[in-house]
């Protein structure tokens, strides 16, 4: 019987600890593929419903994707005193996701059409699974129907060892990825948060804190990662800018944010459990220097504060009720945008809040009612009247809810139906933009339906 690579047992013995728990006190649903050939267990077995990671599927990701089963096809060697080891997947770990769509506003955007089919919005590659004994990766490529070509998307890279303190588990581990919180083992913030479906083109509000997608596969991060006992989580990564498709060395031209030598992110967050219920409760943040078209001159900071929570109770021993919270406070001083003729001032701060409930029947319906609203500074040069998505009144005003219902005919097919109401959009309910539009012209009804294979 071959020896396990060090680690490797004590990662088994978590993860199927952590799995028989979700087993027996939840159900759910998709995940990338090529994990379920991986690992021989059902997308189930690491979600709720997609993205949403139970107990297991939050062990899965923090050990760093690694985790086989005994089925597993791979090729090893034990290491020796000059022979380095192998632990190699037969198969590369593949997967593929095509959506397809359905738009339609309140209102049509001026001299469009309204109630637009995408076919698809979006094809997707991954290469997601274990790369070797302690390494795995989330790593996506996207095709894009509005730009017609494959681009990076969500990455997430991981270097994990399992061992022992005080006789606590403890796993610590290394981590690259390219948008920040993608990284999070919860649901409860940016990156992995409601809403799980999106239209890529209906109108959104244009105040929107760096840390909740700004950012998001235009930098490189890098950091460490810790968590104490199955409880305390602690991660701690810097990034940078790292423009897709744009000639090296950064000269910045063209791109919002350049950051200037490094940006610090941290989140820190307590996980516990009792017989029924899952809870989390979390901080994390984000600093970063920044110019606008340039890499020189003077800058912009930003500092984002948040807190988060998540809650998941088994009901009626197969349904899961789940709440989630998010609150992001960012205070910047926007100095290069003042020289640039961007803003009128420096001083500036965006609050964030959002909130959801989500009821999981089973594994295969799930009805979600979620909740947002964004205030903040108001700057009539940073939020200038324009068409649609300007605001007349320099106010960064948004609010209003998110009602989802979903239906998993298979555990790798979503079919989902979605309406966004906007009570305020851009600062205003009526004429927000200076050009009669009116928050609630932007409503949007949206179909999506998802297959992974």
């Amino acid at each position: 019987m071959k020896k396990l690579p060090l680690g490797i047992g004590t990662a088994v013995t978590f993860v199927a600890f952590a799995t028989a728990i979700s087993f027996v006190s939840t159900r759910s649903a998709t995940a990338v593929p090529s994990y379920a050939r991986q690992t021989g267990l059902p997308c189930s077995g690491c979600h709720y419903d997609p993205p949403e990671l139970n107990p297991a599927g939050r062990l899965f990701k923090l050990l760093g994707y690694v985790q086989k089963s005994d089925d597993t096809q791979s090729i090893q060697l034990d290491g020796t005193t000059k022979g380095a080891p192998l632990d190699l997947l037969k198969t590369l770990p593949l997967a593929v996701m095509v959506e397809t769509s359905y738009t339609s506003l309140n209102s049509p955007e001026p001299t469009t059409q309204n109630g637009n089919f995408e076919f698809p919005q979006d094809i997707s590659l991954f290469l997601s699974g274990a790369w070797t004994s302690n390494i795995g990766s989330f790593l996506q490529v996207t095709y894009d129907t509005q730009d017609d070509h494959f681009g990076i998307d969500n990455t997430d890279v991981r270097f994990a060892v399992p061992t022992k303190l005080d006789g606590k588990n403890l796993v610590y581990g290394l981590d690259f990825n390219n948008n920040p919180t993608v990284e999070d083992l919860w649901n409860s913030t940016p990156a992995w948060g409601f809403p799980w479906v999106q239209s890529d083109f209906a109108p959104t509000p244009a105040a929107v804190p760096i840390i909740d997608g700004s950012l998001a596969q235009d930098v490189a991060g890098f950091g460490g990662y810790t968590m104490w006992n199955n409880h305390v989580y602690l991660d701690v990564t810097a990034y940078t800018s790292a423009h897709a498709g744009n000639p090296q060395p950064n000269a910045g031209t063209g791109y919002s944010y350049n950051i200037r030598n490094a940006a610090p992110y941290w989140r820190l967050a307590y996980q516990g459990h009792t017989t029924l219920t899952q809870y989390e409760i979390g901080t994390y943040g984000m600093h970063m220097h920044s110019s606008p078209n340039t890499v020189l001159g003077s800058e912009n900071d930003y500092t984002d504060f948040a807190f988060d929570t998540q809650i998941d109770r088994t009901m009626f021993r197969s349904d899961i009720l789940s709440f989630r919270g998010n609150f992001i406070r960012e205070n910047s001083d926007l100095l290069a945008d003042v020289d640039q003729g961007l803003a009128a001032q420096g001083g500036h701060h965006l609050n964030t809040a959002t909130a959801n409930v989500e009821y999981h029947f089973g594994n295969k319906y799930n009805g979600t009612a979620g909740w947002f609203n964004t205030s903040g500074t108001s700057d009539q040069t940073l939020y200038a009247p324009a068409s649609v998505s300007g605001s007349a009144n320099g106010s960064p005003k948004s609010e209003g809810y998110i009602l989802n219902l979903s239906y998993w005919p298979w555990q790798n097919m979503q079919i989902a139906a979605q309406y966004t109401g906007y009570t305020r959009f851009n600062g205003g309910s009526t004429n927000y933009d200076g050009f009669n539009r009116n928050a609630s012209a932007n409503n949007t009804f949206y179909l999506d339906m998802k297959f992974l294979f």
